[in-house]
Parts: structure tokens; sequence; C-alpha cells
């Protein structure tokens, strides 16, 4: 039945930079990444000749200096490299931090090691690390944080400060410290983490909301199409009955078995033709609402499964099963008979020579339909997109419209529409509906799902 019509913090797993946004945000995390390091270079250049000639401490100028031109050519080459067409990787991501974190160390080993106060910078490489990469890498950014603190408790310069010859961090202090910073990144990383799921949930609600609000809009034009297109229908039509009810009583055609059958069967299509217009009209709101048509669930299947079979004398047989399907007082709605009739159109349509099915049945307050036919099944690259607007394997303008029309009557009541190709042969497409929402006010339960509007 193939005739279907904000960046994240983290990119999703399918691979470490497949697709054309993943590919995009990897480009622009690494360009980040640039800029807050060259931020590090110039404060740590500005820090040092601070406290060397502002402050009077002695420091290892060489080997600090050097560390920093090491990271300002390490951040020139990144830079080089971002203008590549190549795709970053979360681990090339990585690999920089540990870049960043190992000169960290370095300058932080020639100034005092865990007695310099800048020793919480390393917070910041843990922060950066839980915005750009992923949980696997950031956790791997915390230890080898957490190391190079505990190497630093054990291996460093002493800073020459003056009056504080004697004083030195006991063992308990420096324990504390250690845990401090651990529990530090730890929380980091958690709650970074969540306000990021909470950030990509956000953004894809929204994303969606738009989507169906550009569809809704979307089917608003259409239906101001479809209902002047069905007062202009209307006339025609009736010539037309009219002039077929003339031939039939002709003599000619009279006398004549397959004239008049061909007759009869333009007749029949002709008044479908009038019941599609005479409904268009009726969802469009000039009659409908006004004396709602009650009926029972039975009774609706059954009637709409014979409406079609009667309407399209080419179809083979379609096998027609309702189980389990309680009896329940229901609205009639024109638009659900459309919906379940755009679907076994379409099923038809794919398989014109093969065995149709629709297969009823219901649990304690959910109505299931599902339309099996024998075609081809549906592409792959139809199934991602099904329910979108001009998404047709019938290959002529508009195709699509008929699934995309269903799904979003389905889901206005509440429901939804999915479909996948059979393991034997073909495609299903299942319905799923609210029985709440199919019912009388009066039957339905104190909190119904939402009902069709005109």
């Amino acid at each position: 039945m193939p005739t279907s019509d904000a960046e994240p913090l983290h990119p999703p797993p399918q691979g470490e930079a497949g697709t054309a946004p993943e590919r995009l945000a990897g480009r622009k995390n690494l360009l980040q990444l640039i800029q807050l390091r060259w931020l590090a270079v110039a404060g740590q250049l500005a820090t040092i000749l601070l406290v060397q000639f502002v402050l009077g401490v002695e420091l290892r100028l060489v080997q600090m200096l050097t560390l920093l031109a090491v990271l300002a050519l390490f951040n020139i080459a990144s830079r080089l490299r971002s203008r590549l067409a190549l795709p970053v990787s979360n681990s090339e991501l990585f690999a920089g931090l540990l870049v960043d974190v190992a000169v960290l160390t370095g300058q932080l080993y020639y100034a005092g090691g865990i007695t310099n106060p800048f020793i919480f910078l390393y917070l910041l490489q843990v922060a950066v690390g839980s915005v750009l990469l992923r949980p696997r890498y950031i956790w791997a950014i915390v230890v080898a944080t957490v190391l190079c603190f505990m190497a630093l408790t054990q291996w460093y310069e002493p800073l020459a400060l003056p009056d504080t010859a004697d004083l030195a961090l006991s063992r308990q202090y420096v324990g504390g410290l250690l845990v401090c910073f651990m529990l530090s990144a730890c929380l980091l990383v958690i709650f970074i983490g969540r306000i990021g799921r909470n950030l990509r949930q956000r953004d894809a609600r929204l994303a969606d909301l738009r989507q169906r609000a550009a569809e809704e809009e979307h089917i608003v034009r259409m239906g101001l199409l479809a209902s002047g297109a069905a007062h202009e229908l209307g006339t025609p039509l009736a010539t037309l009955s009219v002039i077929l009810g003339d031939w039939a009583r002709m003599a000619p055609f009279a006398a004549e078995p397959e004239l008049r059958e061909e007759i009869e069967e333009m007749q029949v299509q002709l008044q479908r033709c009038k019941s599609i217009v005479s409904g268009i009209l009726l969802s469009a709101g000039e009659a409908r609402g006004e004396a709602p048509v009650e009926t029972t669930l039975h009774a609706f299947l059954d009637e709409l499964v014979a409406q079609w079979r009667s309407t399209r004398p080419a179809a083979k047989a379609l096998e027609y099963h309702r189980e389990g399907v309680p009896d329940l007082p229901i609205i009639s709605d024109s638009a659900l008979k459309q919906m379940v009739g755009n679907v076994l159109d379409n099923a038809l349509e794919a398989a014109p020579q093969g065995l149709l099915r629709l297969l009823a049945d219901a649990d304690d307050d959910t109505l299931t339909l599902r339309i099996q036919d024998e075609g081809p099944g549906f592409p792959a690259t139809m199934l991602e997109r099904f329910g979108k607007p001009y998404q047709s394997s019938k290959g002529r303008p508009g195709g699509g419209l008929g699934l995309f029309l269903s799904v979003n009557v389905a889901r206005t009541l509440g429901g939804h529409v999915s479909a996948h190709n059979r393991p034997q042969r073909g495609a299903e497409v299942v319905i799923t509906l609210p029985l709440a929402a199919l019912m009388p006010a009066e039957w339905a339960p104190s909190k119904p799902a939402k009902r069709m509007q005109a």
C-alpha cells in the first residue's frame, strides 16, 4: 500500500559523525572548543604575567610559556582542521579536551600543584565535556581530571610565596579537596546531562508542534479548496445524472444489455461522486453538527465495508473480520468513513489483483483496524515519512494526500495511524482510535478523548 504521503547537546548515537546534522553539529562543537581555548590561552597568559610581575611571585616562566605556546599551536592546528570537509567525531573532540587537561596539569605542576587555587579549573573542562561529548567520553574526562588532581597532590613544584615557607597542607585537607572535586565533577556531569535532556525534549516537542501547525494549516487550505470545488461540481454532476437517467430509458440503450450494464455502472460511480461531494460539504460545516447521526459500532463498520464494496466493483474480494468489537453506540462521522476508505483505496491500488483484508478488533478502550494487502509493500523512504503530504509512489502531482488526511483525522480523535511491511508479502496499515472519541457524550467516560470538530 505504498502511497504514504536545534542542534542537540549530544549527537544521536547512530554513528560518530554520519548524517548531515551530526556533521554540522560536530564542526560547530569544534569551533566552540577552539574559541574557548583561545580564551583559556589569553587568561593563562594574563594570569602568569600578573602573578610574576605584579604580585612578585617567582614562576617558571620558560616552562609555563612553552606550554602556553604548545596550546596555542594546537589551537591553530585545530582551526585549520575545522576547514576540512571531513566530519568531526566525538572522539576527536575528546582528544582535544585531553590536550587542554594535559596543558593545564603542566601549568599547575610548575605553579604549586594542589596549593594553587586555580586547580579547580579542571571543573571547566568537565563542564565543557558535559556539553559537547557523549556520556562515555564525559566520564572519561572526569576520570582523567581526577587522576591529574590526585597526581598534583603528590608531585608539584611549590610556589615561593612570602610568609608561607613553613606552611604545609595537611593530609586531611588535601583529601577533603579531592573529595570536594570529585563530588563537584560528578554533580556537574549529572545536572548538565539532565538539563541537556530537558532541552532536547523541549526542542523535540516544539518541533512537533510546529510540524502539526504547518500540517493543520495545509489541511485548512485544502478544505477551503475542496469546499469550493464541491460547490462547483454539484451542478455538472446533477446534469450528468439526468442525462444517464434519460439514456437508461431510451430504446436503443434498453435493448442492449451490455450498454445497460455500463450505464448502471456509470450511475453507481456518479452516485459515489455525489456522495463524496456531499461529504465534503458536510465536513465543511454546511449541514453537519445540526443533526448528528447516531449508530452502533457494528453497524458503522458493516455499512462502511458494504458501501466500499458496492462502489468498487473492479476490486477483488475484501476479507472483513470483526472480532471482539463491542457494539457500542457511536456518532457516525463522514471523516471516519473517508479515513478508512482512503486506506482501503490505497491498498486496492497497490494490489489490484490481490486479496485485501480489513481486521477489526478492540480492547477495553481502543478500536484497532488493520488493513492488509498483498502488494509490493512500502519503500523504506516512504515508511520514514509516512503520513506526510505528497509522499506517494503513484508518480503524479498531489499523490499521498489520502494517507496524510487519514493520519490527521486519527490524530484529531486521539488515535494514530502506523504502517509496516509484512514479513511474507504486502503491507499493513494499522489505525487505532480511542472508543471514547467515537461515542456520544452521555456514553463516553468522564474524560473522553478529543472529538472531531467540524
